[in-house]
């Protein structure tokens, strides 16, 4: 079984002291690939540092997350970010977006820095990685601009409404599903099976929203498998068929020339 946390944040002091006991406790669960998304500048050499001593095994993304959009420095970090995906290769630019959950204000910086970074995936012809908080209507309104263009990518965390879901993957894009569903009040896996396994790629976001029964705890790759058991419930079918599907949605997304 090929198994891969489309979005965990390993470079994180969470991990500091344990990081490969954490890698080697995915690997025992089938967990064998993670792809790391950036936060800002900063935290790319942390990522570009795992992705070294894990070859194949961690991947980097790059780009400026929504809530540390500053109007003060805005032009000088996306400079740099750019500096840094001219200079090395990455998988994939995220996690990018936009989020009025945390991050009220700065809309216009918000939506600057994201189609910002939607015209550096295409000229790289590199998936996105979308942070979407309570901004759902003004993230579609964004990329269904871009709807007849190169774009592709994943809405990290998805946690919105069926018409959400259907609106977002009609645009090309794939539902990063994580913990949430196996939340007790949650809606999502209400309505999941009628969504086709061809738009779906698994998450944890670790060290964030660990699944039941852990929540409020560190979360970790490992748990991928508790997400992948309550798929197997919601769609009836097998961990290894659904799995198999998604390292299919994985390859063509991320690694497709």
């Amino acid at each position: 079984m090929k198994i891969t946390d489309t979005h965990t944040h390993l470079y994180m002091k969470e991990f500091d002291e344990d990081i490969n006991s954490v890698i080697q406790k995915a690997f025992r669960k089938g967990i064998n690939r993670f792809f790391l998304p950036s936060i800002d500048s900063s935290t790319i050499p942390r990522i570009l540092e795992l992705e070294k001593k894990y070859p194949n095994i961690c991947f980097s993304m790059i780009g400026l997350h929504p809530n540390q959009v500053n109007p003060d420095n805005l032009k000088k970090e996306l400079k740099n970010i750019e500096t840094w995906l001219y200079k090395h290769s990455f998988i994939s630019i995220g996690e990018i977006g936009m989020d009025f959950h945390l991050k009220k204000n700065f809309f216009s910086e918000q939506k600057y820095a994201f189609q910002t970074q939607i015209q550096w995936a295409k000229q790289k012809k590199l998936p996105i990685v979308i942070h979407c908080r309570e901004a759902f209507d003004q993230v579609f309104h964004i990329l269904s601009k871009e709807k007849n263009s190169y774009i592709r990518g994943v809405l990290h965390c998805f946690s919105g409404t069926l018409e959400q879901a259907k609106k977002i993957i009609d645009l090309g894009i794939q539902l990063g599903i994580g913990g949430i569903i196996t939340f007790k009040k949650n809606h999502v896996s209400q309505f999941l099976h009628q969504i086709s396994l061809n738009h779906i790629v698994l998450e944890t976001d670790s060290p964030y929203l660990s699944p039941h029964p852990f929540r409020g705890k560190r979360n970790e790759p490992k748990n991928l498998r508790i997400i992948l058991k309550k798929l197997s419930q919601i769609y009836s079918t097998s961990e290894e068929i659904i799995s198999n599907i998604i390292h299919s949605n994985v390859e063509k997304l991320f690694f497709r020339k």
